[in-house]
């Protein structure tokens, strides 16, 4: 059964860091661009970070550039969202999702094939 399954979201401070992880279970994740997403309440989904398959180049948004790092284990068929200097208006739920072509975007969320199930990342005083 392909899954993809989100961890390390919670609550911290403005200032703190969070690592959220991305397993795979059902596919090898080497093969697949990995994508972060996040929807906070009342907005549209949108792209934080991509990291490609063939040469693992990264993307970000502006938004999280400096503050984001995406990076992936293929040994542990993980991929992993290291967030430092949070802010309040990084609230919302965290979604990873894996990309067949092996490409990634953050502009869409349409060439992506599996998604998790989410995990909530609150920054709040």
């Amino acid at each position: 059964q392909v899954q993809l399954m989100e961890s390390g979201g919670g609550l911290v401070q403005p200032g703190g860091s969070l690592r959220l992880s991305c397993a795979a279970s059902g596919f090898t994740l080497e093969y697949y661009a990995i994508g972060w997403f996040r929807q906070a309440p009342g907005k549209e989904r949108e792209g934080v970070s991509c990291i490609s398959s063939s040469d693992g180049r990264t993307y970000y948004a502006d938004s999280v550039k400096g503050r984001f790092t995406i990076s992936r284990d293929n040994a542990k068929n993980t991929v992993y969202l290291q967030m430092n200097s949070l802010k309040p208006e990084d609230t919302a739920v965290y979604y990873c999702a894996a990309d067949g072509s092996g490409i990634g975007t953050i502009v869409s969320d349409e060439p992506y094939d599996y998604w998790g199930q989410g995990t909530q990342v609150t920054v709040s005083s």
